[in-house]
């Protein structure tokens, strides 16, 4: 009896530590949110992206801007992933699993979730602030529909009632662009977000497949280290034709941005932080659930503007970063949908009261 006691008090606090875990995920990806923001404002970035932005078009400052800042971050981000994976011991395995199918499968789920996804990320960012992240929260109910669609998934009512909460708070959130006091570019920016949503909710269900088989940390030094090559290497080239007439536009772009040192310091730091999420994101998962964790990640809809206004706004003092009533209360109430698509949220009250009574 001692020893079922013991183990089912082991069993509880695992569970407690993988959500908080979890938890702790989505406030880091509000803090790489907020520092990715703040280093597309400083160095050459604020020359680019300022009043006068250097004589750069329209659509380079929306589209390839975006995409080199997204290419900035994930390749920080990569690197820091690189380095845990060689402390830990496991860059071979790392190089191993790049040629099976697990691997393969987390390569697409990282071109998917990188230069499309991360990409429309930060440009959404750029365009309408803070308020496009609980639009992008919408990835774990795109990520039930399409496991519907695609995998044959389990979608009942339960299911279906998070995602029309989630739906309504978009809705919410989509409300502050009407009116005279909207922002320049807050249609486009939410329109941009949803683009985000989706290609992160296609990864979701993707990658789900390629982490049930290999090591989350091999798999997270996989998904950022693609992400940021194929960022730098293929999208922002091919946007650098496109908007700016050559390849040699967006190489000296490219230049520029990763010698920019005030811009550097910050994006080394966004890149961490979102290391760390996705690595914190993935244990989480392992320790109490993909359902529960994926719940407790959807917390960003909140930390995200949260952050970016304590950063940017608060702490920095720049304008443009606080948030109408309404956003706050729609990104709360978007975490209650997300986590009633990943559980019956009375379970959670049932699982305090069994532990409670199994401790008595």
């Amino acid at each position: 009896m001692e020893a079922l006691t013991a183990k089912q008090k082991l069993s509880a606090n695992f569970l407690k530590k993988g959500i908080s875990i979890a938890l702790f995920s989505g406030l880091m990806y509000g803090f790489y949110s907020a520092f990715l923001t703040l280093g597309m404002t400083k160095g050459v970035w604020g020359d680019w992206l300022g009043p006068n932005t250097a004589g750069l078009s329209a659509l380079v400052i929306t589209y390839l801007l975006g995409a080199l800042g997204s290419a900035v971050n994930d390749t920080c981000s990569a690197i820091w992933a690189i380095l845990f994976a060689g402390y830990k011991g496991k860059l071979g395995d790392f190089f191993r699993c790049l040629k099976t199918k697990p691997g393969a499968v987390m390569v697409l789920a990282a071109l998917i979730g990188g230069p499309i996804a991360g990409t429309a990320y930060v440009v959404a960012l750029q365009k309408a602030g803070s308020i496009v992240i609980p639009i992008t929260a919408l990835c774990p109910a795109i990520g039930a529909i399409l496991g519907k669609v695609l995998f044959k998934q389990k979608l009942d009512k339960r299911m279906m009632s998070g995602i029309g909460i989630c739906v309504i708070s978009s809705f919410l959130i989509g409300s502050t662009s009407i009116g005279g006091d909207a922002p320049e570019g807050l249609v486009l920016g939410l329109a941009i977000a949803l683009i985000a949503a989706i290609g992160w909710g296609f990864e979701g269900c993707v990658a789900g497949y390629g982490t049930s088989m290999i090591d989350s940390e091999i798999g997270i030094t996989i998904r950022q280290a693609v992400s940021g090559l194929s960022n730098l290497l293929i999208l922002v080239p091919i946007f650098g034709v496109i908007f700016g007439g050559s390849i040699n536009f967006s190489t000296d772009l490219v230049v520029k941005a990763f010698t920019s040192g005030p811009a550097m310091i910050w994006f080394a730091i966004s890149g961490l932080c979102a290391f760390v999420s996705y690595m914190c994101w993935y244990n989480g998962n392992s320790m109490c659930g993909a359902a529960l964790g994926m719940a407790c990640n959807g917390t960003f809809s909140f930390w995200g503007p949260f952050c970016c206004w304590i950063i940017m706004g608060v702490i920095c003092g720049i304008d443009g970063w606080s948030l109408p009533p309404i956003a706050w209360i729609a990104a709360v109430l978007m975490m209650f949908g997300i986590l009633t698509i990943a559980m019956n949220p009375m379970d959670l009250l049932k699982k305090k009261t069994t532990v409670e009574n199994e401790a008595a």
